[in-house]
This record gives structure tokens, sequence and C-alpha cells, in this order.
């Protein structure tokens, strides 16, 4: 990435568009690479003048004899590719601020098309179009239309809004968070979210990633990447789109439960990513990492002036992943040596209303000392006696020597609002309620936690017979114009993969029943235009003799004429599973697993897999899941077997890498036992 370190640490810079004019984008940009202490040289270009801000003006890019690291645009869009074009032999970095490309109209998207051809062509790093353009505080560097400059930091902040970028900076002045960069991404032609992550990962300014999305451009790449960089650095990620307003009518349930929502929290999860579900969250996290070592474990000390308080922050830990220490004997008992009998020295640790600063100080010194103890939170309200200058000035002296997490919960107004900003200032984050606090905490010590456990991704190889055997299959079902396998073709696809199917018997158009048949046995209708067979009647169960069977068949051939039958034995029904494959835009082939039968859209109890994956990956995921509870022993009940839904998930998974024209498949139920049977797949859809 040492090719876009011009872009961003430019020694000299050009403005196409440059004016004096007040309210114009190229006013605003020149006043903030004028006036803000950027010490690199700056050439402004506008052909309609000879000075401006009492420098030259140049007509064109072309005019300028010296070396220029970058040149930023803002001009009309129909003359942005002209004004490259004559300039790239000799510049290679480019902000596009103007818009009118991609995002407007048919011309904008050519536009947009030539621009990127430009970039291909002359070699060049170009940012938006459509962008706000970029800061680096550290530099005094405003590349933007953005006014101001936020404090130097070890926050990168990449936007795909310019807007909400100067919001969140208006914001971050008022919180006192700090930036290493501020990048806004515009249409993300050329330098997306992707190359932003590798480019980061190496400068020693950063701490910290967040990115708010709109969306993702290349979503396997980015997976790649991200994985790679989160396991050193943290990335938070806000991202619009929560839901779809109209959601078009899906065949398989698979496609109805794995909304693009869902997707998303899953790959964020594989990567690495840490997901702020709104604005607020996103700043908790972005302030805490910021400011914060990672825990050290996952136990925290709560040391509390207010009882209640004190107790809301022990129920915030509730399916957290952090939790309240037990304090050793020898704390408890360092602890009472100096407290008022009516303290308590449990955690939390309520120091009681009258508690002065020695006490925060007493307290923070004994615990620093507990070695089961990685995090401490300092929560305080202002009672009329608390002096809370001083205790934040002991928190505050606390906090530099300590080897341990610290985080204060001061909950009030004005009383405390002055102390707050001190705290912030001396890097102590600070949560105006316990539920932020803890939840933040839980979020970074998972990353911790995950960063070190996560497996280096790692591409699977592609079993080119086995590849080319279901394609023959799929081919076969597309000649026939068909969108949907039959049972015998989808068995003959799961078998490749060894995953177990019942034996069946295939009745075909105008073939009688067969003889050799071990009742119970359930009949099925075998039909590509027939796939959720409940709904429609399409199959009858717990059939105990001949007669029953041969008025099923009469049922069937009335309700589904011209379609082929299938009878299988009834087997016993333990746990009934559903698994599932699905094709996302963004991020392909996905696994989707949780409990089936005929209430899975109701229930909803699934999870998602992004592939590819190990199957110690898929165990480790299955023992987190909404379905957890199969794999430990409850009431006497055996546990079912983790390590063979692990590779039968691992199977499907390497089905739907090897399979692209596979558009979706339903195994609903995966019959599962718990008593040494093997799982058995009694339905399979596959959709092509």
């Amino acid at each position: 990435m040492k090719n876009l370190e011009k872009l961003f640490n430019p020694q000299s810079i050009a403005i196409v568009g440059a004016s004096q004019e007040r309210g114009k984008v190229g006013y605003v940009i020149s006043k903030n690479l004028l006036e803000l202490g950027y010490d690199g040289k700056i050439f402004l270009v506008n052909p309609k003048h000879d000075k401006l801000f009492d420098h030259r003006s140049y007509k064109s890019l072309t005019d300028i004899t010296e070396k220029v690291d970058l040149a930023i645009i803002a001009i009309p869009s129909k003359i942005v590719v002209p004004t490259i074009r004559a300039a790239s032999d000799r510049i290679k970095n480019f902000v596009v601020i103007s818009a009118g490309f991609a995002e407007t109209d048919e011309k904008g998207k050519q536009r947009e098309k030539e621009l990127q051809q430009l970039a291909e062509e002359k070699k060049l790093n170009i940012l938006g179009p459509n962008c706000l353009g970029f800061i680096v505080p550290k530099l005094k560097l405003n590349a933007s239309f953005a006014g101001g400059l936020p404090k130097a930091g070890n926050i990168s902040f990449i936007s795909q809004s310019g807007a909400l970028a100067v919001a969140i900076m208006d914001i971050a002045h008022k919180e006192n968070i700090r930036f290493s960069n501020i990048v806004s991404v515009g249409n993300k032609m050329q330098i997306d979210e992707s190359r932003l992550l590798e480019y980061l990962a190496q400068d020693a300014d950063t701490k910290v990633i967040g990115m708010y999305l709109e969306g993702i451009y290349d979503g396997q790449k980015f997976l790649e990447i991200s994985q790679k960089v989160s396991k050193e650095k943290p990335i938070v990620i806000l991202k619009a789109g929560k839901t779809e307003k109209a959601q078009k009518a899906i065949s398989s349930h698979t496609g109805a439960l794995a909304g693009s929502d869902d997707i998303m929290s899953a790959a964020f999860a594989k990567a690495g990513i840490l997901r702020a579900e709104n604005l607020e969250d996103f700043f908790a996290l972005l302030q805490l990492i910021s400011a914060s070592k990672v825990p050290e474990n996952n136990k925290v000390a709560v040391v509390t002036n207010a009882g209640g308080p004190g107790v809301l922050t022990t129920d915030a830990f509730r399916q957290k992943s952090i939790e309240p220490a037990n304090l050793s004997d020898k704390t408890k008992s360092a602890l009472r040596s100096f407290l008022p009998l009516e303290s308590s020295v449990e955690n939390p640790i309520d120091l009681l209303g009258d508690a002065m600063e020695d006490r925060y100080e007493k307290a923070l010194e004994i615990l620093d000392e507990e070695k089961e103890v990685g995090s401490i939170l300092c929560v305080l309200t202002p009672q009329d006696q608390t002096p809370v200058a001083k205790i934040a000035d002991k928190i505050i002296k606390f906090k530099k020597r300590s080897r341990k997490s610290v985080l204060t919960i001061f909950i009030g107004g004005e009383r405390v609002e002055k102390e707050i900003m001190r705290l912030k200032e001396n890097d102590v984050p600070n949560f105006s309620f316990p539920d932020q606090a803890v939840d933040a905490l839980s979020k970074y010590y998972s990353w911790k936690a995950r960063a070190v456990a996560t497996e280096s991704p790692q591409k699977e190889k592609v079993n080119a017979e086995r590849r080319k055997k279901v394609l023959e299959i799929i081919k076969k079902s597309k000649e026939e114009k068909r969108g949907a396998l039959l049972f015998s073709e989808a068995q003959e696809i799961m078998s490749l993969y060894g995953i177990r199917t019942p034996d069946i018997k295939n009745v075909k158009v105008g073939e009688s029943l067969p003889q050799d048949l071990e009742f119970p046995v359930v009949m099925k209708v075998d039909s590509d235009k027939v796939l959720h067979k409940t709904d429609r009647q399409g199959i009858i169960l717990g059939i105990r003799n001949r007669s029953d069977l041969e008025k099923a068949f009469e049922t069937m051939r009335t309700n589904f004429p011209g379609e082929n039958f299938l009878i299988q034995k009834m087997l016993p029904i333990k746990t009934e599973l559903i698994l599932g494959i699905k094709r996302d835009a963004t991020f392909g082939p996905i696994v989707v697993y949780g409990l089936g039968g005929i209430y899975t859209e109701i229930l909803k109890m699934v999870d998602f897999l992004v592939p590819p994956l190990s199957e110690e990956e898929i165990k480790n995921a299955l023992l987190e899941s909404r379905i957890k509870f199969l794999f430990s022993e409850t009431r006497g009940q055996e546990s079912y077997d983790a390590d063979e839904m692990a590779r039968i998930l691992h199977d499907m998974s390497r089905l739907a890498q090897e399979a692209e024209d596979i558009k979706e498949l339903d195994i609903n139920p995966l019959l599962a036992y718990n008593d040494g049977k093997e799982a058995v797949a009694i339905d399979v859809k596959i959709i092509i």
C-alpha cells in the first residue's frame, strides 16, 4: 500500500476549482489547506483568475512545473475526465470531490466508467468521485470541504457518507474523540473499504478503524482482508440498511430465513469485526478502544458510591462475555480495613454515599493487586457531599500507572460535565449509563478473544472430479427446463458429500406401486413445481399398510396429475434441523442451520456461516449458536454429536463453494439423533 502514501501524506497539493467565492466547495478546500497549518506546497488552479488568496492561480494542472503529489478536483463532472487525463502522466494521486457520476444517471455512470478506465490505464489512485475528501489531523491536513480540524489521535474513520462524517467530527469535538485519519470514500470507484483497510493496517498512528458503510463493494475480498487486519487492529463498523421495505417472494425456507442483515452480521463475526448497533454504540466502542488497553481477562470489579447504580451495573453483565469478578478473601479483608461497616465488599464494592476521594483511591489500590480482576468500572453519582473533581483526579492518576482497564460511569448532568471532559482528555473513557460501559467492554474483550482464536483465512481446494459430477446433474435438469432438482438427483449430490439420505422408491408417471415395502412409509410428490410439500398437501405421513398406501396413491395422483412420487420408510423423529445454502449478492455462498420442521420460519432459530470454513471453526460456532443446547446434557437427556453436525455442515460448505449453479438448497428436516444413530436428510430441495 505504499502507492497510497503520497495520496494521504502529500508534500504538495493542487486544488482544481479553487475559489475565493464564499459558498463554493473550492473556497472551503482552499481555506482549509491555506489556514489550518498544512506545511506542504499548495497550488491553486482556476483559469478565471491570476491570483487567489494572494497566491498565484494557475490556468490548469499542466501549467504547474513543480512536482504535485496530489490533485483535488472540485469542478463540474463533465470536465473531470479530460482534466485528469491531461495531467495523468505527471500526477498519480487524485481526490475527486465532484458529484455527477454513477450516483446520478446513465450519463454519470458512463463518466465514472471512463474515469475508472483512465485510472487503470495510467495507474492512478483516485479517491471518490462524489466524496467529501480526507483529513489527517497530525499533518494539519484538511483536504476536504468540511470545516475545521479535529484533534490528532489514534482513530481512523472511513465513511461512505460525507454528511455523516461531518456530523461525527462535530460530535467528536464535543466528546474529545481524536482521529489519525478521516476518509470519505464517496462512490468507491477505485479506492474502497478493502483497499483502505490494507493501508490503515500499516499506519502506525492508527489503533482502531471505524467505518460507516451503506454497502460493500466486494464482500469476499473485504472478508479476506478484514480477517487479517482485525487480528492486529479492532475494526468497528456501523452498517446502514438493516431492514428492507419490501422483500421479493423467496422460493425456499433458506431464502426466507437468511435476510441480508443477518448475513452481514455473520460475515462481520467471521472476520472478527465489531458491529455497532447504532451511532451511540459506535462512539462508545471507538472511545473505549482508543483510550484503553485490551482487558487482560473477562473479570470486572465495580466500585460505586451508590447501591442502586452498582446493582444496575451488575445487571448489565447478563449474557455478556465479561462478568463480575469473585474477589479473594485477602482483597475483601483489605477493603474492610478502611470502609464503614455498612459498606459492601462484595462485587459491586459499595463505598457509600458519603465517600470522599480517599475511599476511591484506597479501593483502587487494593483492586490493582487482585489478579482475578482485568478491568475496573468506577461508578459515581454526584451526591451533595461528593467531591467529583478530587475523585476524578484519583482515577486519572490510577489509570496512568495501572495495567488494568479502567472505565468510569459518572451519572449526572452539570455537576459531572466538566470532570467527564477532563477524564476523557486524560484517556479515561466515561459512559453515561452502566449498559453502555458493560456492552462496550464486553465487545472489546470479545474482539481480543476472537482475534487470538480465529484461524487465518484459507481457501479450500476444489474437488474437481466431484464438482464435475454435480454440474452434470444440474446441467441435465437445466436442459429439461426445470428450476429445481428431483429428489433422486439431490440424493445423488448428497451422497457425493457424505450426507446420508433415506432409501427411496421412485414411482414415475404411469408406473404402479412397488411391492417390497417395509411399513410404515411416507409418500411425497417429487416435482420442481412443489417445493413446500406440507403447504400443498404433497406429503402423506404414517402410511401403515398396503391398503392405506393405495388410497394415498390415488389422492396424490388426483392432486398432482402428471407428477412423480416417492416412497420412503417412516423414520423415528428425535430432533428436526434445517440446513441450507443461499447465494448472497455481497458475500457469495452462505450456509444456514438451525431448528427445522414445519415451524422453521416461525421460530427462526437459525444461524449463518460464511465459507470457507474448517470443521473446528464450525464446531466452535455450533457451541455458541441458537441450538447450542442440543450439544450439552439437559435434564438427563444425552447431548447430540457436535462433531457429526460440524462434519455435515463442512460438507455443505464445500458443496456451496464447488457448485455455483445452486442458487438455494434446503435440507428440511435433517433428522438428528442422540442415541448413536446417524443423522439423515429426509427432504432435500435444490433450486438452480
